[in-house]
């Protein structure tokens, strides 16, 4: 069975779905199947994964019959990925998890991204998810939507959910410009699962540039991510 992943945030602009795609991207280096489902209305993962114009069909075209889940699933950058509607329509959290049910025996992971903010979006994400990856930067306001986020997502049933701290600048964190991480993790009180450092390459994404790849400064982070979620022992650091 996969192993469902909900990305989540409790405010916009830190990055989300930039780490989902790369941290697909890092687990299908690693051999994995794996597929991405975009949950967020704004639907960015297609343009970030450069296959915006192989678009036909979406997750919502399968809920209403316009299509089979094959035709609406498309392959890019190495990833199966299904797009998200313009409007939720009827969709609803049981013919979510339904839908994500008929793939769990073709993939060995399914990663979510939800929108930013506790809407219906997220809620529809998190539906089929077992667990919730948590996505902010070390700044007051993201840590408050962060905890506001980790609660709607144990509302939602999502069983554990793990934090990346994204964006991460060494020296204004020892300039005191940023928190500090011990800060973040007792603010929100969710365990840490990764720190990505501040990465202009990153931006580019949205360009049609891999938003994964050697040589990138959030490279080794987000490859240590991808490791921790298969069940690797790998010590976390950022000093």
């Amino acid at each position: 069975m996969a192993r469902k992943i909900v990305f989540a945030s409790g405010k916009g602009g830190v990055g989300k779905t930039t780490l989902t795609v790369a941290v697909g991207k890092a687990l299908t280096e690693r051999g994995e199947k794996v597929l991405l489902v975009d949950f967020d209305d704004l639907r960015g993962i297609d343009l970030l994964v450069g296959a915006s114009e192989a678009v036909v069909y979406d997750w919502g075209d399968v809920l209403l019959g316009r299509c089979s889940v094959e035709e609406a699933i498309y392959k890019a950058d190495g990833l199966s990925v299904m797009s998200c509607p313009r409007k939720y329509g009827e969709a609803t959290p049981k013919k979510v998890r339904e839908l994500i049910g008929s793939l769990d025996k073709r993939f060995d992971y399914i990663l979510f991204d939800s929108p930013a903010g506790i809407g219906r979006g997220m809620q529809l994400a998190a539906a089929a998810a077992d667990k919730g990856v948590l996505v902010a930067t070390p700044d007051y306001v993201c840590v408050r939507g962060a905890f506001t986020a980790a609660d709607e997502l144990a509302e939602c049933g999502v069983g554990e959910v793990r934090m990346i701290i994204n964006r991460a600048v060494k020296k204004a964190i020892r300039q005191k410009k940023m928190l500090n991480i011990d800060a973040v993790i007792d603010s929100t009180a969710v365990q840490l699962l990764g720190i990505v450092p501040e990465d202009p390459y990153l931006r580019f994404g949205a360009m049609g540039v891999s938003v994964y790849k050697k040589g990138q400064a959030s490279y080794n982070a987000i490859k240590n991510i991808a490791k921790r979620l298969c069940g690797e022992n790998v010590q976390l650091s950022f000093t």
